[in-house]
């Protein structure tokens, strides 16, 4: 059975949108055995969600209260980010962190709170996938310290140097997300270093996407499936079917603090 780690997923709004209480969240997950503590990256959400907070000063702030739990953006629609941002961004977050960062990527939606229509983004999933991808393209160059040179059909970079490098090499863990069942982010998870199922309904649904990732992939080096389960579920299925990380997700329309603080001093499950 592979070996499972365990972290919370937090929607960052309302009760949860005070980055301080975050990261008193993730200083007391660490402390009880916890592995990660990742974030939604949203700048809108439906009601009766109100308050919203920035994943990334999240992020600093999570990673400057604590010293060994993985963290990141989990995911980040990186069609509606600038890549050059990021690339910085991700690097002082590595360094911050002290190597602690995985960047969770995917298209994104405008169904939950009409972020992409509210904000004229591009609406087309075909064209933020090509974005998305372009992106990742822009990252691992940015990411190596070297020149970058990009002249794509979105973005352009003209011999930028993004230094400091981030401190895990050859540069911060990648994790894409995607529906089950659909080709395309198998695809683009196998380029990089790991998966993350949206939606995902059973066990054997792992099962499935571990092989087919074993045959995209044809080498033997690390990679992560990452599943989103709900407080209380048993993660030991789904490690059996193959995932590594189990991240305990929670209701972003009935969020408290008292609930996320009970499942934390609860412990993770293994």
């Amino acid at each position: 059975m592979t070996t499972m780690r365990s972290a919370l997923w937090l929607p960052i709004f309302d009760a949860l949108a005070d980055p301080l209480a975050v990261a008193r969240l993730a200083a007391e997950a660490e402390e009880a055995g916890w592995d990660g503590v990742f974030v939604w990256d949203h700048v809108s959400w439906r009601a009766p969600v109100e308050a919203v907070a920035d994943p990334w000063t999240t992020l600093a702030a999570i990673a400057s209260a604590t010293e060994r739990i993985r963290l990141g953006p989990m995911v980040t629609p990186l069609a509606r980010r600038r890549p050059v941002v990021v690339a910085r961004t991700t690097a002082t977050l590595d360094q911050l962190s002290g190597g602690r960062l995985t960047l969770g990527v995917g298209l994104g939606s405008d169904r939950f709170g009409n972020e992409y229509s509210a904000t004229g983004e591009e609406l087309d999933e075909r064209v933020r996938a090509r974005m998305l991808d372009e992106s990742l393209a822009v990252l691992t160059a940015a990411w190596s310290g070297e020149p970058v040179h990009h002249h794509g059909e979105h973005y352009t970079v003209d011999g930028i140097r993004f230094l400091p490098r981030p401190v895990q090499r050859p540069g911060v863990p990648v994790w894409a997300a995607g529906f089950p069942g659909k080709r395309a982010p198998l695809r683009r998870a196998a380029r990089y270093d790991g998966f993350f199922p949206v939606n995902l309904q059973h066990p054997d649904e792992v099962a499935g996407i571990a092989a087919e990732l074993a045959e995209l992939r044809r080498r033997d080096t690390p990679f992560d499936i990452a599943v989103g389960l709900p407080p209380g579920t048993d993660p030991a299925p789904y490690a059996r079917a193959g995932a590594t990380w189990s991240l305990v997700e929670f209701d972003p329309d009935a969020l408290s603090l008292d609930e996320v603080r009970g499942v934390v001093r609860d412990g993770p499950g293994r």
